[in-house]
Formats: C-alpha cells, sequence, structure tokens
C-alpha cells in the first residue's frame, strides 16, 4: 500500500466527510444569526439547508439549519440518531409515523421546540404559502457517524424504538412535570408549542430572581433547558464542557465569555436578539445579561440529559456542578467572586437602554 493510501486512512472523520458530501453550505463560527444565514439545496431532505459548526460544538453534536420554502415541504426522513427542533421562523406542521403506523400530526410556529422519536418516520411541512419557514436541527449525528461510520446503518436501519414515541398526547403540546430540585424540574414531552409562554420555575442559585425548566424530549439524551433573567438582572457566570448551544428566544442582551487565567483577559463577547445562536467552547465561563424592557428568556441544547448525561461530565454538571460556587468544587462563579469589571460594563449598557438595575441587592453598585 503507497504512503497516499495510507494518509487517506489516517485520521478520519466519518461525520465531517458525510456533512461535505451533502453538498450544504457549512458555516462555522463562534454565534451565528440563523435568520440571515445562507442556505443551499439539499437533496436528501428536499429543501434547502445548511450546517452549522460553532467554535463549541464539541466532539458529540452539530446543528443544521432546514429551510422550508413557501407551500414547501421536507422528504420524509428516517435515521438513527436524535433530533431537536427549534423553530426560527415561519408556522407549518410535522408528521410522525409511530411504529404500528399511526400518524401523529402537530402543528407548529415560531418559537415551538420538538423532537423526532428516535428512527421514526417524519416529514415537515410549510404552513404558508407566501412565507418560508426555518427549522434550527440539533443532533447528535456526528457521535454516531463516528461510532459506526457506516451510513447505510445510520440512514437506512429498520429497527423501531416504540419505547422513545412517548404518550399520544406527547405529540399534542401536553407533558408530564416531573419535580426534583430547583434548576432540575423537567417537563417530560415530544412538543412544546410555544417556548416563550412555557411555565418556568424558581433557580434562585443561579441568581438574580431566575428560572428555569429542564425538558425530557422523546426520552432522548439531547438535554434541552429554558431560562429566564427578569428585567436588569443577570446570570451568575459559570462553566461546563462544550456543546451548550444558546438560542435566544425573546429579548435582547449579550453574552461575555472568558477563560479566567488572566485577570486582564479581554472578554469575548456576544450580543443576542431572537435567531441568534452561539455555543461556548469547553471549560470557557460565560454569563449572561438582559438589558432589555421586559425579561429576556434563552434555549440551551446539548448531548448528554439530566435522565441519561452520557458522560460523567455531565452527571456531575447536572448534579451540583451547575449551581455550585467554585470555590466549593464546582463550576459557577458567585456574585462576589465576579471580575468588578462585568457589572460595570453592565451598568453602562443599561445606560444606553435606559433600562434602571434590578442588582442592587446582588452585588454592591452606586446608589443613584
Amino acid at each position: 500500500m503507497s504512503e497516499a493510501e495510507n494518509i487517506e486512512k489516517f485520521l478520519l472523520d466519518p461525520y465531517l466527510d458525510w456533512v461535505k458530501g451533502e453538498g450544504i453550505p457549512i458555516v462555522e463560527g463562534f454565534g451565528v444569526d440563523l435568520l440571515t444565514l445562507d442556505t443551499g439545496a439539499w437533496p436528501r431532505m428536499g429543501t434547502h439547508g445548511a450546517a452549522v459548526h460553532l467554535k463549541g460544538r464539541g466532539d458529540f453534536m452539530s446543528m443544521f439549519l432546514i429551510e422550508l420554502a413557501p407551500g414547501g415541504q421536507s422528504d420524509q426522513q428516517r435515521h438513527l440518531f436524535e433530533e431537536v427542533i427549534y423553530v426560527v421562523e415561519g408556522h407549518g406542521s410535522t408528521t410522525v409515523i409511530a411504529h404500528d403506523g399511526r400518524k401523529h400530526n402537530f402543528e407548529w410556529g415560531p418559537k415551538s421546540l420538538f423532537a423526532l422519536p428516535l428512527n421514526a418516520t417524519y416529514q415537515h411541512f410549510n404552513g404558508s404559502g407566501a412565507e418560508r419557514a426555518r427549522l434550527c436541527s440539533a443532533t447528535n449525528l456526528p457521535m454516531m457517524l463516528n461510532i459506526f461510520h457506516n451510513q447505510g446503518f445510520i440512514f437506512d436501519n429498520p429497527y423501531t424504538f416504540p419505547e422513545r414515541e412517548g404518550a399520544a398526547n406527547f405529540f399534542a403540546g401536553e407533558g408530564e412535570f416531573i419535580p426534583v430540585r430547583p434548576g432540575r424540574h423537567m417537563w417530560e414531552t415530544n412538543f412544546v408549542p410555544d417556548l416563550s409562554s412555557m411555565e418556568l420555575q424558581a433557580w434562585d442559585d443561579r441568581g438574580a430572581g431566575g428560572s428555569s425548566i429542564c425538558f425530557t424530549l422523546a426520552d432522548g439524551l439531547m438535554h434541552s433547558h429554558s431560562s429566564e433573567m427578569p428585567v436588569g438582572t443577570y446570570k451568575k457566570g459559570h462553566k461546563h464542557g462544550a456543546d451548550f448551544h444558546v438560542f435566544c428566544v425573546h429579548g435582547t442582551g449579550y453574552s461575555l465569555l472568558w477563560y479566567g487565567a488572566d485577570e486582564d483577559e479581554e472578554f469575548v463577547r456576544v450580543d443576542w436578539r431572537h435567531g441568534v445562536v452561539f455555543a461556548p467552547p469547553d471549560s470557557m465561563f460565560h454569563q449572561h445579561f438582559n438589558t432589555n424592557p421586559t425579561p429576556a428568556r434563552y434555549l440551551a441544547i446539548a448531548v448528554g440529559s439530566q435522565r441519561y448525561p452520557l458522560v460523567e461530565a455531565k452527571r456531575a454538571l447536572f448534579d451540583k456542578g451547575v449551581d455550585t460556587s467554585v470555590k466549593d468544587g464546582g463550576n459557577q462563579v458567585e456574585y462576589e467572586d465576579q471580575d468588578p469589571r462585568i457589572h460595570r460594563i453592565y451598568l453602562e449598557e443599561l445606560a444606553k437602554t435606559g433600562v434602571d438595575s434590578n442588582m442592587g441587592g446582588f452585588v454592591d453598585e452606586p446608589t443613584p
């Protein structure tokens, strides 16, 4: 065997090879605006689309933007990887065919969230004859394809998973509340019609009167949670492994990111509104700030759920690390320990928008 032939069998990435072969645009960056992203023809889907590879996507997860033309629809799909869909724009419906042939149909709109049960056949339809629809698909395809490196096994596998389909009402926007403890309460379903109006639960340990809910979708290992910050507040900084993709649901604000090795380190800043998504890289501290005159809400999706953490790092994060101080072995920076620049920057930003700070009860700030 020649040296060139040997090189062709060295350091392979079956997922990247596959996505390059799909012929769609591959977009890379720290964060992107899914409303303005360019798409291209995607023969497999029968739609337009793009692969979105963010800097912090990690080894297990990738995103795709699926664009349905006015009055358009996707081709039927079935695959052996998990997929969570966040509707960025448009109105339409999805049909899921259960293992026994029953069809589940549900209608979605902007800010809907749903999961496709593992290896179930499904199809998306744009309900508008005049406007496009854009769906953001978060998947664990890189993990699955790199493990098996066999496309036929992933896309042409006849095995069914009836237990992943859940109760019939899970496709109707209903679900089951599973109380655990603050920050870990779960809502089990397959479909959330409007994430912006979903009831959240108080989570004081993450700071400043915030609230949150975690989702268990299609009994999968894809994690998702939604959190909200009241007016004039921000979350505590924390860090975790790669792959958490953060979407703005409503409101406006920004996030600061840093590694923390140098007191003079410059912050990386991401400004967000609906349509923007970013992914903090592995072990990079990040902190979210609401500059809007109304509450700001976001969605995070990752691989490794509270039910099925997948790896020990996720198990430790969801158990205690996410809201335990770094001084006590956790991942969170308490307000009293944060870089003084952080609050100063926030007050400067609020001055630009005319919003009053409500952080006086949590950090020291000048008296008006």
